[in-house]
């Protein structure tokens, strides 16, 4: 049986964090979930942006639904359910509910194995989430170290990449030449 048909299945073809029924998918928990239905949920998408990073954590939004799905019976939702609310543990629901939630040894490593870097997104100079393949302008001159190239303010720089470890940076083409590029220098087209 396919991985997506087995998630369906046990889930009643329901978010296994919400329980919400529009658009759902498979999130793969990291690490080590190739196409391990035991390391996937099938959750829908308002909850796949958040975890991803795609748009901002809605503690309003859990907390309707986390301290209920955090006592499912399958680890995978449990370590993601943990890792949640360890982004928003500044909240009293969300400590409450971390205060509460037991899981056994292994689930407890494997939640912690993944460094979850409290939803740094990253964000225009007005706040606008960057995702890859945007498109930004420059919003004043840069001189890039180690290269005589200036991009100049105004300068459209096209299909832009996510520097991973680091939610301030992009990387992106002027000139054709590649550059990295501080976010607080950029606003999205």
């Amino acid at each position: 049986m396919k991985l997506e048909e087995q998630l369906k299945q046990r889930s009643n073809n329901s978010c296994e964090l919400t329980g919400l029924t529009e658009e759902l998918s498979v999130f793969e928990v990291q690490p080590n979930a190739t196409n391990d239905p035991n390391r996937c949920i099938y959750i829908a998408e308002v909850c796949k942006a958040q975890l991803e990073k795609r748009a901002d954590l809605d503690p309003q939004f859990w907390e309707k639904y986390l301290p209920t799905s955090m006592w499912s019976e399958v680890p995978a939702v449990q370590v993601v359910a943990y890792r949640l609310l360890q982004r928003m543990n500044n909240e009293a629901w969300a400590a409450d509910a971390l205060d509460m939630l037991y899981l056994d040894e292994d689930t407890l490593e494997w939640a912690k194995a993944v460094k979850d870097d409290a939803a740094e997104l990253h964000k225009d100079v007005n706040g606008n989430i960057l995702v890859a393949g945007d498109t930004v302008t420059l919003i004043k001159d840069l001189d890039v170290k180690g290269s005589s190239l200036n991009a100049k303010i105004g300068t459209a720089v096209r299909n832009i990449r996510l520097v991973h470890d680091n939610h301030e940076q992009i990387e992106g083409k002027v000139d054709g030449q590649t550059i990295v590029i501080l976010t607080k220098f950029v606003k999205k087209q």
